[in-house]
């Protein structure tokens, strides 16, 4: 069974509770700082481990010392779920321990 689309209130009480995310269209988005690229590109192996974990997976666009996240799910019509925001608490639970800045 394909995971339910949340409602705009209820991605919005999500959003509340997620500094630097925004819905861009029908995905959850967040570009992360960074002062090297060594730590952007660590993050990126942190990710796809929660990813993995999840079995839900992200776009992630690495830059020079950048890291774009963007997500949302395919077998409930590319529109947002509960499995986006959970992704998204577990990334930003480890962002920290590689510097990330807003």
């Amino acid at each position: 069974m394909a995971p339910r689309p949340l409602s705009r209130e209820e991605i919005d009480a999500a959003l509340a509770e997620l500094s630097g995310w925004e819905l861009d269209g029908d995905r959850l988005r967040r570009t992360y700082s960074f002062a090297r690229h060594l730590q952007a590109a660590a993050m990126v192996v942190h990710v796809a481990r929660i990813q993995d974990e999840l079995d839900h997976h992200a776009d992630l666009l690495l830059g020079y010392n950048t890291l774009a996240v963007s997500v949302n799910t395919h077998s409930a019509g590319g529109k947002v779920t509960g499995l986006d925001v959970e992704l998204a608490r577990r990334i930003e639970a480890v962002a920290p321990a590689h510097d990330a800045r807003p």
